[in-house]
């Protein structure tokens, strides 16, 4: 049987590349050849530090997942790659799957979705952090003409900002705690504020800091009614907010959000696949480039990985480049 090359979790902060066997793809399978892969830079900097909590472990576990939370684990979900094994019909495709770090791998037909040719293998890695944005914005509902404040310069915070900022007359605010990031929100064609100085009283106010401190941010700078949308993950950290300041006589809805289900609003309609294909779609455009810093070869990724580990603030989405 032949090898293929996986990044694996072994214990809290460290990783390894490890061999393991490659099946032959079976009817309605596809043998993928990888391109690039992107780091989820929240979920999986928690995964590889050990925070999940136990009761967190079956709903978090990713589709191709093999292992365990307790280590070693191989766990990723952001690959983009080249069919050259299977149905015909798809050879030679470039394909999106939510699977781990490997260079070449074996999933069902179903569990992949094709790249437009107007979208690069490195900007087609922010698929799935997209599909989050999508079911995040089908939660929050915001309409023509929203103050939005959206707390938290992260990949998921600009991506939410950016698509925020295509509703008719919305006013769209990135806010975070780093100046270099007014650059991002200049790119992406939205206004900057560090938190002190962030515009009050927005009607919708998105979170996606992951730090207790933004979610205090993003409840100050909430009107009258208005709704906060929860897209942080914290692990297995706990988060203290100030309930007794103006929460209650705000009457401020507090929602959180999660991609793991089609949004209430859309579920009688969509399913996950027509969600990735309309994510992918949204990433033809060449301004999300922003959000993506230099590729690195996938030999690097144990170190990488740690590095994001111990210092995550300091980059956007780290693209995995597999050699051809």
């Amino acid at each position: 049987m032949a090898e293929a090359l996986a990044f694996w979790a072994v214990a809290p902060g460290r990783g390894k590349l490890r061999p393991e066997p490659l099946p032959e793809p079976g009817p309605g399978e596809l043998l993928i050849e990888a391109l690039a892969s992107g780091i989820s830079r929240g979920t999986e900097t928690l995964v590889f530090q050990g925070r999940v909590p136990k009761s967190q472990y079956r709903v978090m576990r990713a589709p191709h997942q093999a292992g365990e939370f307790t280590f070693p684990v191989k766990y990723g979900y952001s690959s983009i790659g080249t069919v050259v094994a299977g149905p015909g019909d798809w050879l030679g495709r470039r394909v999106f799957s939510l699977h781990p770090h490997q260079d070449r791998y074996v999933v069902s037909r179903r569990a992949v979705t094709a790249v437009p040719a107007t979208v690069s293998d490195e900007r087609a890695v922010l698929a799935a952090n997209m599909e989050t944005v999508v079911n995040a914005l089908w939660d929050a509902a915001p309409r023509i003409g929203d103050r939005v404040a959206v707390v938290g310069a992260g990949v998921i915070g600009a991506l939410a900002a950016a698509l925020a900022a295509r509703i008719p007359g919305a006013a769209v605010q990135l806010v975070d705690v780093n100046p270099d990031k007014a650059g991002i929100a200049a790119a992406l064609g939205v206004s900057f504020a560090p938190p002190k100085v962030a515009t009050p009283r927005a009607d919708l106010v998105i979170h996606a800091s992951g730090t207790a401190e933004g979610l205090a941010t993003a409840l100050d700078l909430a009107a009258f009614e208005a709704t906060v949308i929860e897209l942080s993950w914290y692990g297995d950290r706990e988060v203290t907010v100030a309930l007794g300041e103006g929460f209650h006589s705000r009457r401020l809805r507090l929602v959180s959000s999660q991609v793991g289900a089609i949004a209430t609003a859309q579920r009688a309609r969509w399913d996950r696949r027509r969600r990735m294909a309309l994510a992918l779609d949204l990433l033809a455009d060449p301004r999300f480039d922003v959000l993506l810093e230099p590729p690195v070869p996938f030999a690097r990724l144990p170190e990488v990985m740690a590095e994001l580990a111990a210092q995550p603030s300091k980059v956007m989405c780290q693209v995995i480049k597999y050699p051809q």
